[in-house]
């Protein structure tokens, strides 16, 4: 469910504006965290599939950041 989803969920016609500003910080702390468990899920499917592709990219860093061989 996305934060918007759960946010449509969660504010009904009665709700008072302070509740709704609550509902909106949670809201956004959901979205937040959607998108960093975004980035982590790519993170671990890129491991898994490109490990070699990685493992070159990670030398030519190393080499050009560090300046190791």
């Amino acid at each position: 469910m996305t934060a918007v989803e759960w946010l449509e969920n969660n504010i009904h016609s009665d709700t008072t504006y302070i509740e709704m500003y609550k509902l909106f910080d949670q809201a956004k702390e959901m979205e937040q965290a959607n998108i960093e468990n975004k980035a982590v899920h790519f993170a671990e499917w890129l491991t898994k599939k490109h490990t070699l592709t990685l493992m070159v990219l990670y030398e030519r860093f190393n080499e050009e950041y560090y300046g190791d061989k």
